[in-house]
């Protein structure tokens, strides 16, 4: 059953899409180094996904329009955020493939919303990870894409060109920045299996609330 929303409940919403946006597009920038994994991961990976678990509370408590509202409203605000936090490009690579990510992650869950409670969390989160994954990195990483700003912390020039070993295997090499979007994305879709987990007990208190105004 879907929830009519307030301006407050999307509020908190929106307040929680914009703070996992913003920090993600902070921490991307910064590779991961414990356990040696600089050249697999970047610590935004552990962040970015707790941004389908906000879309996909607010698809199953208030519907599909009201989480492109989140998704919009969060996107205009964490952009502007990002460019104070981050770089330009990165805000740009991160808005581009945020609202692209997100209202593929909403059009999935409400799909499959009727379907085992655990298929519409993980199969969007799944597949919008990967659009964000592409879409990101490409644009914030790539040389074809330089044009769009040239600071990330790393000498702009010499870094497209930095190779590193693919998910840590000898003589497999990629551009560093395509081995940290595989390791980003291989832990994404690590988090996302845990925050199934929270995304089932805030589901049944909803509906236990839900049940509970309507009787």
């Amino acid at each position: 059953m879907v929830a009519s929303r307030t301006p407050g409940s999307l509020g908190l919403a929106i307040l929680a899409m914009v703070g996992v946006v913003a920090a993600s597009n902070y921490l991307v920038q910064f590779p991961f180094h414990p356990f040696g994994l600089q050249d697999l991961l970047t610590w935004g990976a552990f962040t970015y996904p707790v941004a389908f678990l906000v879309t996909d509370l607010t698809n199953r408590k208030f519907g599909p329009q009201a989480a492109r509202l989140v998704v919009l409203a969060g996107f205009a605000i964490a952009v502007v955020l990002s460019i104070w936090l981050a770089t330009p490009r990165i805000a740009i690579a991160s808005g581009s493939a945020f609202l692209v990510a997100q209202m593929l992650d909403i059009f999935i869950f409400n799909r499959l919303r009727r379907d085992a409670w655990w298929k519409a969390p993980l199969t969007s989160s799944f597949l919008g990870s990967i659009i964000d994954t592409v879409i990101f990195f490409g644009l914030s990483f790539a040389a074809t894409f330089a044009l769009l700003d040239t600071g990330f912390g790393i000498t702009p020039d010499a870094f497209p060109a930095d190779h590193a070993p693919l998910l840590g295997f000898a003589g497999l090499e990629a551009p560093r920045w395509i081995s940290w979007a595989v390791g980003d994305y291989l832990v994404k879709m690590l988090v996302s299996l845990f925050v199934l987990a929270p995304y089932r007990m805030m589901r049944s208190r909803s509906d236990a609330l839900n049940a509970a105004a309507a009787a």
